[in-house]
C-alpha cells in the first residue's frame, strides 16, 4: 500500500485522510493542508448539520462529485464522529489519485 499526499493507493481504490466542517455555509473540497504532526489531510465542508449522519452523507455526495464517481463508491470507514474522517473511494488508483493531488497544495 503506497502513501502520498495524504492518502494511500489500496488495491482497489484509495483511502484519504478528510477534515471535514458541518455548517460551513457552501459544500466544497478547500485543498490539503497539513497539521503539526506533519500529516496531510483534505479540508472539506458541507452545508449539512451534524446530526443524524447528514454531515457525513453530504460529504461522501461531494467527494462521490469531486472525483467523478458513483456515491456508492465512496465510504467513510472512521472517524464517522469526529471531524477527521479516513474515506475509502474504490475505483481506478491512478486517476482517483490524479484527481487527489490536483485539489490544491498542502498548506
Amino acid at each position: 500500500m503506497a502513501s502520498t499526499n495524504g492518502f494511500q493507493i489500496r488495491s482497489t481504490g484509495i483511502s484519504v485522510r478528510v477534515r471535514l466542517t458541518p455548517k460551513g455555509g457552501r459544500d466544497a473540497v478547500d485543498g490539503w493542508e497539513t497539521d503539526s504532526g506533519g500529516a496531510s489531510h483534505l479540508k472539506a465542508r458541507v452545508r449539512a448539520a451534524p446530526e443524524s449522519g447528514k454531515a457525513n452523507a453530504a460529504l461522501i455526495d461531494l467527494m462521490a462529485d469531486v472525483l467523478g464517481v458513483s456515491r456508492s463508491s465512496v465510504a467513510i470507514t472512521g472517524g464517522e464522529k469526529a471531524r477527521l474522517k479516513t474515506v475509502v473511494i474504490t475505483g481506478d488508483t491512478s486517476a482517483l489519485a490524479t484527481k487527489l493531488e490536483n485539489l490544491g497544495a498542502a498548506t
